[in-house]
C-alpha cells in the first residue's frame, strides 16, 4: 500500500482504514485456505501438504511480477519503495527459531493471529510465547544487538547478490516457483497415498501456468524501462512547443486577467524558492519551487486545476523547466509567464508608457499598462478564486524587486 499513498491514488488520512480493511481480508483468506489449522503448516515438513508452499510461491511471485510490469507501465515509482536492510546473522538466527516454531507450534505469526481470533487454544498459547520472546528480545536488546545488526549488506538484492540481471532471476523464480509446484504435489500424492494424475501435472494448471510464464517472459524481453511512460506527452512535440514559444502566455493577458476575477482563469505557479516568494510575489500564485515540482504531494494542485496553469520564475528559465517537466507527464494546460516576474515589472512598472504613438495597438498597451500600474500599487489586483485541487491564496500586494536583485 505504500506507493499508493505517494502516488495520490490513496487519501493518507485513511491510510490506517485500508490497512484495517485489507488486514480483514488478508486474514478471511487466510482462514478460508485452511491456514488456521496447524497441521498446515507443519504439513510442509512432514510431506503430506505443501498448500502453504504454493501459496507464498504464489504470492511471492505475483507480487514481483506485477511490481515490474507496474513500474514499467509508470504506475509504481520504485524509488518510493522500501528495502529492508540485509543483515546476515539476523537471518541465519531468525531463520532458525521461526523454522523451529513453525514445526512446533504449526503456525506463523500471521496465521497464529488469525487462528487465535476464532478461538483455537493452540494459537493463542503460540501468540502468548510470540510476545513473551518479544518482550525478552526488547528487554535484552543490547545483549542481541551484535547479533541483530552483525554482517550488514544493506538494501541489496538476490539478483545483485548473484550476479545475474533483475529479469532472469524474475524468470528464473517463475520456473522455479512452477517446477516445485509439480513436485510438491507428486510428492504430497506420494505420502498420501494417492493416485497421482497422468502426465506432468493436473490439467486445471494449464491456464495459470501458461499465464505465469507468459508474464516471465514478457518481462525478461521487455527493457528495463520504457522511452516513455504511457501518460507521458511526446518529447519531440514539446520541444516543438518550446522551440515555436506557443506555450508562452503574454504578460498583458496575465494583468488583465488578474485584475478581472470573473475572467481569470489563470492558476498562478511561481517556482522560486520559497524566501524569494515570500519578498513578493503575483497576487493569488502558489510557491512550487522547481526542485519540488514533481513531488506526489503537489500533483493534484497542478493535475486536478480547473484553470490554466501558468508558471513563472525571476525570468523565463526556471518556469520552462518546470512547463517541460510537468508536460511530459502529461499536464496539458500549462504555460509560462513571458519575460517572468523581470519581465513583468519592467513592462508594467518600469517602462514608461507613451501614449504618444501613432501606432493604434501600442497606444492601447500603454495606456492599459498604465491603468494596470495604478491598480497593482494601490492593492487591487483581483485574487483567483480558489476551484478543485487549488488551496485558498491570500492577495499579495506586489513590491518591485530591489534592484540588481533576481535571476533564473
Amino acid at each position: 500500500m505504500g506507493p499508493l499513498i505517494p502516488q495520490g491514488f490513496i487519501n493518507a488520512d485513511l491510510s490506517l482504514f485500508f490497512a484495517f480493511v485489507i488486514g480483514l481480508g488478508f486474514g478471511y483468506v487466510l482462514e478460508q485456505g485452511g491456514f488456521s489449522n496447524s497441521r498446515k503448516l507443519a504439513g510442509v515438513f512432514y510431506g503430506y501438504d505443501f498448500v502453504v508452499l504454493r501459496v507464498f510461491f504464489t504470492a511471492a511471485t505475483t507480487a514481483a511480477l506485477g511490481l515490474l510490469l507496474f513500474q514499467y507501465l509508470g504506475w509504481i515509482d520504485y524509488d518510493l519503495l522500501y528495502i529492508n536492510p540485509t543483515f546476515l546473522w539476523s537471518i541465519i538466527v531468525g531463520g532458525v527459531i521461526m523454522g523451529v516454531g513453525f514445526i512446533l507450534g504449526g503456525f506463523c505469526p500471521g496465521t497464529s493471529i488469525v487462528a487465535a481470533v476464532i478461538g483455537k487454544i493452540d494459537a493463542m498459547v503460540f501468540v502468548v510465547g510470540m510476545m513473551i520472546g518479544i518482550f525478552f528480545f526488547g528487554s535484552f536488546y543490547e545483549v542481541f544487538e551484535p547479533i541483530y545488526t552483525g554482517y550488514s549488506f544493506g538494501g541489496t538484492f538476490v539478483y545483485d547478490s548473484l550476479g545475474m540481471s533483475r529479469d532472469f532471476f524474475m524468470f528464473m523464480l517463475v520456473a522455479i516457483a512452477l517446477t516445485a509446484f509439480i513436485v510438491t504435489r507428486k510428492i504430497e500424492d506420494k505420502v498420501n497415498g494417492i493416485q497421482s494424475t497422468p502426465g506432468l501435472f493436473h490439467p486445471s494448471y494449464n491456464g495459470p501456468f501458461a499465464l505465469m510464464l507468459g508474464l516471465a517472459l514478457l518481462v525478461l524481453f521487455l527493457p528495463e524501462t520504457p522511452k516513455a511512460k504511457w501518460f507521458e506527452e511526446d518529447a519531440k512535440e514539446i520541444l516543438a512547443k518550446a522551440a515555436s514559444e506557443e506555450h508562452y502566455a503574454e504578460i498583458n493577458e496575465v494583468a488583465w486577467k488578474l485584475l478581472n476575477p470573473k475572467a481569470n482563469d489563470l492558476l498562478l505557479i511561481d517556482v522560486r524558492e520559497k524566501d524569494a516568494f515570500a519578498k513578493f510575489s503575483l497576487p493569488g500564485a502558489v510557491n512550487i519551487p522547481l526542485s519540488d515540482i514533481m513531488l506526489p504531494q503537489y500533483k493534484s494542485i497542478l493535475f486536478d486545476a480547473d484553470n490554466v496553469v501558468v508558471f513563472y520564475s525571476f525570468s523565463s528559465t526556471n518556469a520552462d523547466q518546470a512547463w517541460m517537466l510537468t508536460s511530459r507527464n502529461g499536464l496539458k494546460n500549462a504555460r509560462v509567464l513571458k519575460g517572468g516576474l523581470n519581465g513583468f515589472f519592467e513592462e508594467i512598472f518600469a517602462k514608461e508608457h507613451t501614449t504618444d504613438s501613432k501606432n493604434e495597438m501600442q497606444q492601447f498597451d500603454a495606456r492599459f499598462r498604465e491603468r494596470a500600474m495604478e491598480a497593482f500599487k494601490t492593492g487591487q489586483a483581483a485574487e483567483k478564486v480558489a476551484t478543485k485541487g487549488t488551496p485558498v491564496k491570500t492577495i499579495v500586494e506586489i513590491e518591485a524587486p530591489p534592484a540588481g536583485k533576481g535571476g533564473c
